[in-house]
């Protein structure tokens, strides 16, 4: 699902991210400024070195945030609460969830794949989401740690201070609700995602690369907001107008933050970026 297209990266990604300006910008107010970087969440080999923009952001600041505790997130205590969270534990099976068209277009890819689909008879469907987009991912080549993952280990070993926007549990949270409302759209919606995802991951990386948040909205946000709605609002939107406020908080504080999210959310007319220039802060690209 589009959620997921945060994630990628294509051959010659060496050459290009050292002649393309990079996802990288500083907001300003009148007595203060910070950051802002959109992340990638896995990426491939090629991707390091990362765009330089990054590392200048990083020795700029003295404190860094992310979307949430990568920390605590990397802990295999996290991982068991995920599948606890995210499966079922009362009987229900995925087969109960679904009606019998979606069931059966979700049977026939994972019989593709040469996956049975009792594996997954226990999952959510947002744990079913997940869990395909990432397959899917994996077989590109997607085998790297993402731009959050790589950053707060560097700042960990710099014992520079880490922050978050929501906690582990908020964003298990989000996760987990996805789907709720009709787990058929977003097992439909998953499945269709895939069948595309090569081309528009092409598309949305070298939006990243080149800080175009403008084509980041054409490919990823305008089609996502208007075929699925109420995922989009749980997964971007709300989620933008929760950070938003502790953004604007950043800017008042001593520290100078290097603020990290995925660059979904930083795009379009709900994007991060938008909020704060409607609202006359200052943005730079670096």
């Amino acid at each position: 699902m589009t959620f997921f297209r945060a994630l990628l990266s294509f051959l010659g990604l060496a050459f290009v991210s050292q002649i393309q300006a990079a996802s990288v910008w500083k907001v300003s107010s009148a007595n203060h400024s910070l950051f802002i970087a959109g992340t990638i969440h896995i990426l491939t080999p090629d991707d390091y070195p990362l765009p330089k923009e990054y590392d200048t952001a990083y020795q700029l600041s003295s404190k860094l945030v992310f979307e949430t505790d990568m920390v605590a997130v990397g802990q295999p205590e996290f991982a068991q609460k995920m599948m606890t969270t995210m499966t079922f534990s009362d009987g229900t099976t995925i087969d109960k969830v679904l009606n019998a068209d979606t069931y059966q277009a979700l049977s026939v890819f994972l019989s593709s794949k040469s996956i049975p689909i009792q594996a997954l008879a226990d999952y959510k469907p947002g744990m079913i989401a997940i869990t395909l987009s990432m397959m899917e991912l994996q077989s590109m080549g997607y085998t790297s740690e993402g731009v959050d993952v790589f950053f707060s280990k560097k700042a960990t070993a710099d014992k520079k201070q880490q922050a978050w926007l929501e906690t582990p549990d908020q964003q298990l949270q989000f996760l987990a609700n996805m789907g709720n409302e009709d787990p058929n759209l977003m097992i439909d919606y998953t499945l269709k995602d895939i069948k595309t995802m090569d081309t528009s991951f092409t598309k949305m990386h070298t939006a990243w690369l080149n800080g175009d948040m403008g084509t980041m909205a054409e490919v990823g946000i305008y089609p996502f907001k208007s075929d699925y709605p109420a995922i989009y609002e749980d997964l971007i939107s709300t989620r933008n107008s929760n950070w938003y406020p502790q953004i604007i908080s950043m800017l008042k504080d001593e520290p100078t933050e290097f603020v990290l999210v995925g660059a979904l959310h930083l795009s379009g007319p709900d994007g991060i970026l938008a909020k704060l220039e409607a609202q006359g802060y200052k943005i730079e690209k670096l």
